[in-house]
């Protein structure tokens, strides 16, 4: 059966809504589908060589796994910080849930910046700021002044996440991009486990003010490494003829020509347009749909790890905080054996689906992937519960929290690279609500989960936590057969209609 190739033309609009791919043989490039099909322009990211590509994006995802490290940092310290700050445990979480309230919030700022003055100065301009933050952090001794600095530097590290799935857009081709948000997906779950186990060591051996110490000098090397290996990945493919040849071009740039911080500027850019762009995003229910996922289980992840430090660090089982940072290992293990899972398999599952479909790719086939993690980690959040309420040996909550992340970095991939498939060109815009809606479940959460579970009951209100992420799973039934049809609605109006014109 003959392969196929993209078009998305205006004129097809209304049959063809974005995010749907037919292949044909023109993108036929050394026997493979490249979609989108790379120009001859050597400078155009999809041509880079590998080497420049990861290097680019594994510079990123590392400032990805500081930025959730710096989000659950004050997660195994709230003891000591409130006993100096003569602060209660109620205040004293504050530093976490405003902090995850302003990584999402930041995201606002630094994607409508990033459409005008491109992806390098955003990314080395926020390191920067997050490297300050972070001795502010340490050297306070006024506790309004650490919350303040607490949200400045969520505010920086919020640069290395919505922004993400955009520069994958950039950089891969269709093909490859759920393997490669697997990676920003992994390097966020790292953050999120690992994060409190080196957090938890930190402030044992040294103190809770060398844990931003390790995030200034971390987020510092960062800085200098990318300085010299994240490149602009900006570039107008909208406008670009791929039948010009490569004489048409202009030469490859050379390494000192990559170091300029206004390779990305778009003079067309509008700052207030984009925001007025991720205004509109919040009527699009498949973008909505994905945060409110993503939300439910982050957030979730954040109540398992608050009832931790309040569970094991008292009788009968007495941790110290080293020990609670161990039980965040549980968690990284659940999150790389999603690596496949959510990652690979969903290229896989929807390279198949459109050979299926004679050559019609719609971003629903990456969704199917999501049965396996679907199942295993509510259930996970369930286990956790139960042991917890039970007082049973940490084993068992460990596996459950395995499993719950398993779950949560499954899941994030998959719903995520269904959005950024279904709306590409909107990829970083439509990321912002996602994450904005993610990061606030987090912060109610970690305000009022204490207050929830007094009200309910540890184990109601564990089993309310899966009622609540199975009703947003089950969602992906009716999104997967009628998603054609929402993104067929979605276009005929706001920013993907305005696109449709503007092309």
């Amino acid at each position: 059966m003959a392969v196929t190739a993209e078009k998305e033309h205006v004129e097809d609009i209304e049959n063809m809504p974005s995010g749907t791919i037919i292949e044909t043989e023109k993108d036929l490039v050394r026997g493979r589908v490249l979609i989108p099909h790379p120009t001859q322009d050597p400078n155009d990211p999809l041509n880079w060589t590998s080497l420049e590509k990861y290097s680019t994006y594994i510079t990123v995802c590392f400032f990805t796994f500081l930025a959730t490290v710096n989000a659950s940092n004050f997660t195994v310290a709230i003891g000591p910080v409130s006993k100096e700050f003569k602060e209660s445990s109620t205040r004293t979480g504050y530093l976490v849930c405003f902090n995850t309230l302003w990584l999402g919030l930041g995201n606002i700022i630094w994607v409508s910046l990033m459409r005008v003055v491109g992806k390098r100065p955003v990314y080395l301009i926020s390191l920067l700021i997050f490297v300050a933050a972070n001795i502010w952090s340490r050297e306070t001794h006024a506790y309004g002044s650490l919350l303040a600095s607490r949200m400045v530097s969520a505010f920086a590290a919020s640069a290395a996440d919505a922004t993400v799935p955009s520069l994958v857009a950039d950089l891969f081709f269709v093909h490859e991009r759920g393997h490669c948000m697997m990676l920003f997906h992994f390097a966020l779950s790292c953050g999120f486990f690992l994060g409190p186990l080196i957090s938890a060591y930190i402030t044992q051996e040294a103190g809770w003010r060398w844990s931003c110490g390790f995030l200034a000098v971390a987020g510092g090397v960062t800085f200098l490494v990318g300085f010299f290996t994240i490149r602009e990945t900006n570039y107008p493919r909208p406008k670009a003829d791929i039948n010009l040849p490569t004489s048409t071009y202009p030469a490859k740039k050379n390494f000192i020509s990559w170091l300029s911080v206004t390779n990305g500027y778009d003079k067309e850019g509008s700052f207030f347009g984009t925001l007025w762009r991720i205004i509109y995003l919040f009527a699009y229910p498949p973008i909505i749909w994905t945060g409110l996922t993503v939300g439910s289980f982050v957030g979730w992840n954040i109540v398992v790890q608050l009832t931790s430090s309040r569970t094991f660090t008292t009788k009968p089982y007495g941790w110290t905080i080293g020990d609670l940072g161990l039980l965040s290992i549980a968690g990284w293990i659940g999150a790389v054996f999603a690596f496949f899972i959510g990652g690979k398999l969903i290229d896989i599952i929807a390279t198949r689906l459109t050979r299926r479909n004679n050559g019609r790719r719609e971003p629903e086939f990456r969704l199917p992937a999501i049965i396996f993690p679907a199942v295993i980690g509510p259930i996970g959040v369930l286990i956790f519960g139960l042991c917890i309420v039970h007082k049973t040996s940490w084993v068992g909550a460990a596996f459950g929290y395995g499993m719950q992340g398993f779950g949560l970095t499954a899941v994030a991939n998959i719903v995520i690279t269904f959005a950024v498939d279904g709306y590409k060109p909107l990829a970083a815009e439509a990321l912002v609500v996602v994450f904005v809606l993610r990061n606030s479940i987090g912060t109610i959460l970690a305000l009022f989960t204490v207050n929830w579970q007094k009200a309910s009951g540890v184990q109601n209100t564990f089993g309310e936590m899966v009622s609540i992420q199975y009703f947003f799973l089950l969602m992906t039934i009716p999104m997967f057969y009628y998603g054609k049809q929402i993104r067929t609605w979605t276009s005929k109006f706001g920013p993907m209609k305005q696109l449709s014109l503007e092309n």
